[in-house]
């Protein structure tokens, strides 16, 4: 019996699902109309994602590249470190998961340059003291230089483009005066060959700036074995094994008053106004998708409309009213799978496109793009079920057909 049940409940189901689609055969313009509206709300959170989270996460990567590393050590207090680098670097270097850990000093100086025989105004810029073996391992700042080397001796200079172009164009091999005043109020300079320019998309790295040899600038500012920081990088992004290793050196070195951030807490004040307004573009791309969701309602309510008669005739012969529910939530089953698979399918497709790409716009950083699978599959749900919900009006609508009225609308 319950076998017999069962085949019956498959057959009505089955009939339920066949009138559906062939309502909506019948109907195909507002079929398509009805794909295209939920399509067009999944591509546009897709596309608002794959840009505004590609920037958001671009930015993360090069702030971890050029400025902060995944861990980020400075004194709790003081503005520099004054114990030797090289006690911290050694104990980072000897934790396997660590690829390498350099130290930086930074400072501000006037800058001259004669271009052509004409002394340029002088300016300020922020200095920065890199070491050149370690930081090439840690860092990938020595990457962007577009023209030229990296610094390489205690008298080069690396001269970020901003910088370049305010003093009216440098070329690698020009001479550059710096002037600063160390930290006993005595003023110093010294004279350096450019040996390259630093240019980054977005003018995340050093563009503003110029760089020079750690111990170069120790000397001028008289601060012997000092360093504003300890920049580490990990051989892999690992957020936990980041935040387990700042802790264990924290612990370490609890002494030493120094205080030690993951990137995630380094970038945290830079990030936290963009992440709002990631999650208001979010929001928006939501709306968009309530839109698709009452475009489905009255695309819905137009098919129960001309399809008045058949529905009389259904209701004359037999049929219940949770048979004509049925059949048009049916529909609105087959627009929310059939909308969620193209616009998920549009989605990939563009997330690929930008991802093997390298897709940047102009002057911009080159966005980093990832596939994620979770929020792919939460808005194709959504998409699916905000489809299901909007033919539920329509479905009670055509429940409410009397079957004489119904049956004398031609």
């Amino acid at each position: 019996m319950p076998y017999i049940l069962y085949i019956n409940y498959r057959l009505i189901m089955d009939y339920r699902l066949n009138l559906a689609m062939r309502m909506l055969a019948n109907k195909r313009g507002s079929l398509i109309g009805a794909v295209l509206a939920v399509s067009i709300g999944i591509l546009v959170i897709h596309v608002n994602f794959v840009i505004f989270q590609g920037i958001y996460d671009a930015i993360i990567r090069d702030m971890t590249d050029y400025r902060f590393g995944d861990i980020y050590v400075t004194h709790e207090e003081d503005s520099t470190i004054e114990r030797s680098h090289l006690v911290y670097t050694n104990w980072f270097e000897r934790v396997p998961i660590i690829q390498a850990a350099t130290p930086r000093l930074s400072g501000s100086a006037d800058i001259e340059f004669r271009n052509a025989g004409q002394e340029n105004e002088e300016f300020d810029v922020p200095v920065v003291g890199v070491d050149p073996v370690t930081d090439v391992q840690a860092s990938t700042i020595h990457t962007t230089i577009s023209d030229g080397q990296y610094v390489y001796a205690r008298n080069s200079i690396v001269v970020g483009e901003s910088v370049s172009e305010d003093l009216g164009g440098v070329n690698v091999g020009d001479n550059i005066k710096l002037i600063v005043i160390n930290q006993w109020g005595v003023e110093e300079s010294k004279r350096f060959i450019v040996a390259g320019i630093s240019k980054t998309a977005g003018g995340q790295g050093f563009d503003s700036s110029v760089i020079v040899h750690i111990d170069t600038l120790r000397s001028m500012l008289d601060r012997p074995n000092e360093s504003n920081s300890i920049f580490v990088k990990l051989n892999d992004k690992d957020s936990e094994g980041a935040k387990q290793l700042k802790n264990q050196f924290l612990a370490a070195y609890a002494n030493d008053e120094l205080k030690a951030e993951t990137i995630e807490e380094s970038a945290e004040a830079t990030l936290k106004g963009f992440r709002s307004g990631i999650a208001m573009i979010n929001l928006i791309g939501y709306f968009g998708m309530m839109s698709s969701a009452f475009a489905i309602v009255v695309i819905q309510m137009m098919l129960v409309s001309s399809k008045t008669r058949e529905i009389g005739v259904m209701r004359a012969i037999g049929a219940k009213r949770k048979d004509i529910l049925i059949i048009f939530i049916f529909q609105g089953m087959v627009i929310g799978l059939c909308g969620a698979a193209v616009g998920t399918g549009l989605g990939l497709v563009y997330t690929t496109y930008a991802k093997v790409t390298n897709m940047q716009f102009e002057g911009s950083l080159a966005l980093e793009v990832n596939y994620n699978w979770e929020k792919i599959g939460q808005t194709a749900f959504l998409a699916f079920g905000l489809a299901v919900i909007a033919s539920l009006y329509p479905s009670y609508r055509a429940t409410k057909l009397l079957p004489v009225e119904a049956m004398r609308t031609v």
